[in-house]
């Protein structure tokens, strides 16, 4: 039988850990963004632009003719080109947080890997996905590691870390039956234990308003150290997310970490409703992305955006925190988190 990667010794990193790099899809897909997948380049552009100041960033594109709109594009806001590198791996959509290389690594050995979950654009919402599903093996092959290939629908975003043994997720999205109808809770946890290494497996519940993603936990709650969680709480008692996330919040704190401690719980406000064509967007300031260097925020255009911004300044004090407009990338129903997927340094 084969071995597991936690029984190799493999484990997948927090986000807040060092990397190597960061992964990044193009965005191409005008379906998307419909009317507005043009207006979506600068803010993109100087994500890629912060990224490239503290780490080198990867760029999966379909073709020279998309490199070189991608260059045009990068170069315009002042990226630093030389951190900069572009692979053939075409894709269906810019989501790489979910369909990009989940890496793992083993610190004895001084090895990665990586594990490609099988992917079905959340639920075969929107296919085709095909290309998709296989960015993970490509770049495994592309980069000469294992890749591990187990049978189960996952995406990066339905998980976060701590690094210390502990993941979280929701219910909403794991036990969704378009994921892994056949799999009961516990064999999912199993699943997960056993391919990013870790011990423990918590739960939250539903997602946010919005997101199409069935409740990703990447806009509720992310760990900013290993026993520290900021999690979104809506102050309007009539807003719909209110009490879906008042039930997450009183979940986070019954929780005990391995270790039997309680969770550290910084409260983070939800920007106020974002509407595009009478459409509610998923937006949440907990989609940062944390790299080397920096904590890259979504930003809204409403009051809530400076507070959102000083109290990441607070959770995060050796990072410098960066607000980045993304009214317009969030029509596309995902932010800087949902774009991006870490490469942990060894």
């Amino acid at each position: 039988m084969t071995q597991t990667p936690k029984q190799l010794g493999f484990h997948f990193p927090a986000e807040f850990e060092k990397h190597t790099a960061t992964w990044l899809s193009w965005p191409h897909k005008e379906a998307s963004w419909p009317g507005k997948i043009e207006s979506i380049y600068p803010a993109y552009s100087f994500f890629v632009k912060v990224l490239a100041q503290s780490e080198h960033v990867h760029i999966n594109v379909a073709d020279t003719v998309m490199k070189s709109k991608a260059l045009e594009h990068l170069s315009r806001a002042g990226v630093n080109l030389s951190v900069i590198q572009f692979h053939f791996n075409p894709t269906n959509d810019a989501w790489c947080r979910d369909h990009g290389p989940a890496f793992l690594i083993n610190k004895k050995e001084k090895k990665k890997a990586i594990v490609d979950w099988g992917y079905n654009a959340w639920g075969e919402k929107y296919p085709p996905y095909d290309l998709d599903d296989v960015i993970p093996t490509r770049i495994g092959t592309d980069l000469k590691l294992q890749v591990f290939n187990p049978d189960l629908i996952m995406e990066g975003g339905s998980v976060d870390f701590n690094g210390a043994g502990t993941v979280l997720t929701t219910t909403a999205c794991l036990l969704n039956k378009n994921r892994n109808p056949g799999l009961t809770k516990e064999q999912i946890e199993e699943y997960l234990i056993n391919y990013y290494g870790v011990e423990q497996v918590l739960w939250l519940g539903d997602g946010i308003i919005g997101d199409d993603t069935d409740g990703h936990i990447d806009d509720i709650t992310r760990f900013v150290n290993t026993d520290t969680v900021v999690t979104v709480v809506e102050e309007n008692k009539s807003d719909e997310n209110y009490e879906v996330l008042q039930k997450n919040m009183k979940t986070l704190k019954v929780i005990r970490l391995l270790n039997g401690k309680s969770l550290n719980i910084i409260e983070l406000p939800m920007p106020t409703p974002v509407m595009y064509e009478d459409q509610r967007l998923p937006a949440s300031y907990a989609n940062f992305y944390i790299c080397n260097q920096h904590v890259i925020m979504p930003t809204y255009r409403c009051e809530n955006d400076h507070r959102a911004l000083q109290i990441l300044v607070q959770a995060f004090p050796q990072h410098e925190v960066i607000g980045i407009d993304s009214v317009d990338i969030i029509w596309g129903l995902g932010s800087f988190h949902c774009l991006s997927q870490q490469e942990p340094a060894l």
